[in-house]
């Protein structure tokens, strides 16, 4: 991963950045491919344009030797992470830094600590260094978010080849999280909303039985080389409620709209309205209570995320799922989900299931 860490440091220059100070989690993930585990023991990745180094619990210390080969300023429960911190900084040549980035996800304390050191230098997050570069993809990290999608197609069709009524969301959920780990890849989420459930964006997975003519809203992932996957699709229980077609329809124009608005240069905004515009023409805009899309990679949800609100500008490479819906309380909602990569000319859908609902023989 050492070309990701000369990203970074151009971009540090850039941003004249002197100091970035990353906690156990996505960021170090992505940018070392070191994961190493993260308790209340202040674990720091610590980087200049010369100098990149770990404060490293003692505790934690001949584990995550095995994953990187930067130096280690270790520190024992003992005597604390005091001197251990000075000392790194010193080596780092960091006690003057001006400008410092740190890592929006670390805990408080961790921060505090960095701050404490450095408090005349000016604090950033790191949204524009490590966060930006994680926003655009590359090819290897294509291939895997590309596997990671064929596998949940083929958790989705596992479930539907054996739907049937009487089963149980959690029937079902246990089908795909069995074909998951028939690939080799970890179950992430599993919600599945028989009826009036789908109407619930978020619902909570349960023993609400399937009965014939609901609407079944399945919302998937599973994770495979450090990356997930993120599809929603519909199956009918026999017929369709009253109003299904109608409702399908606009939501996949909804998805239509998004995609044709989704090019580089454009602000993720554009692409949340586009999706919005049409379903507030329908006459449905409050039920499309949630945002058009959120980017994936190492997290499930991570930026670019397609609001109304946000001024991000879509880049080729960009990773980010395209899921309008409508959601009708009482009777049933409709989700339409695909991960797309953004390419020169538009957005790639990674999946390969087909968006109409899959009905089921009852």
């Amino acid at each position: 991963m050492t070309h990701r860490l000369k990203q970074l440091r151009v971009s540090m220059a850039e941003q004249q950045i002197d100091f970035i100070a990353l906690g156990p989690g996505s960021h170090l993930a992505w940018l070392l491919d070191v994961r190493p585990h993260g308790d209340e023991r202040p674990l720091l990745l610590c980087i200049t344009q010369q100098f990149a180094g770990f404060l490293m619990p003692a505790l934690e210390a001949d584990s995550a030797r095995q994953q990187t080969d930067l130096p280690f300023f270790t520190w024992s429960d003992g005597e604390g992470p005091a001197s251990a911190f000075s000392t790194l900084l010193q080596s780092a040549g960091a006690l003057d830094a001006r400008r410092i980035v740190l890592d929006e996800t670390m805990r408080a304390d961790f921060a505090g600590m960095v701050q404490d050191a450095l408090p005349d230098a000016q604090r950033q997050f790191g949204e524009s260094t490590v966060g930006a570069l994680r926003m655009r993809k590359d090819a290897s990290e294509f291939a895997v978010l590309k596997k990671n999608a064929l596998s949940a197609d083929t958790a989705m069709q596992a479930a539907w080849s054996v739907m049937q009524p009487g089963m149980s969301e959690n029937d079902v959920a246990t089908v795909v999280r069995a074909s998951f780990k028939e690939q080799s890849v970890q179950p992430l989420f599993t919600i599945v909303g028989a009826g009036a459930n789908g109407a619930y964006p978020h619902h909570h997975t349960g023993d609400t039985p399937l009965r014939e003519g609901d609407a079944v809203v399945m919302d998937i992932g599973g994770g495979f080389g450090g990356y997930s996957s993120d599809i929603t699709r519909m199956a009918i229980m026999g017929s369709a409620p009253e109003g299904y077609a109608e409702i399908h329809d606009i939501v996949e124009a909804a998805v239509q709209a998004a995609l044709t608005a989704a090019r580089p240069g454009v602000k993720a905004q554009t692409v949340d309205d586009a999706a919005r515009s049409v379903i507030t023409d329908a006459g449905y805009g409050e039920y499309f209570v949630h945002r058009t899309g959120h980017g994936m990679g190492v997290e499930v949800h991570e930026p670019p995320y397609i609001t109304s609100a946000s001024s991000t500008g879509l880049q080729e490479g960009m990773v980010f799922s395209i899921e309008p819906g409508i959601y009708l309380p009482g009777r049933f909602g409709i989700r339409l989900e695909d991960i797309v990569i953004l390419r020169n000319d538009g957005p790639e859908v990674l999946s390969e299931l087909p968006r109409s609902a899959f009905t089921v023989t009852c």
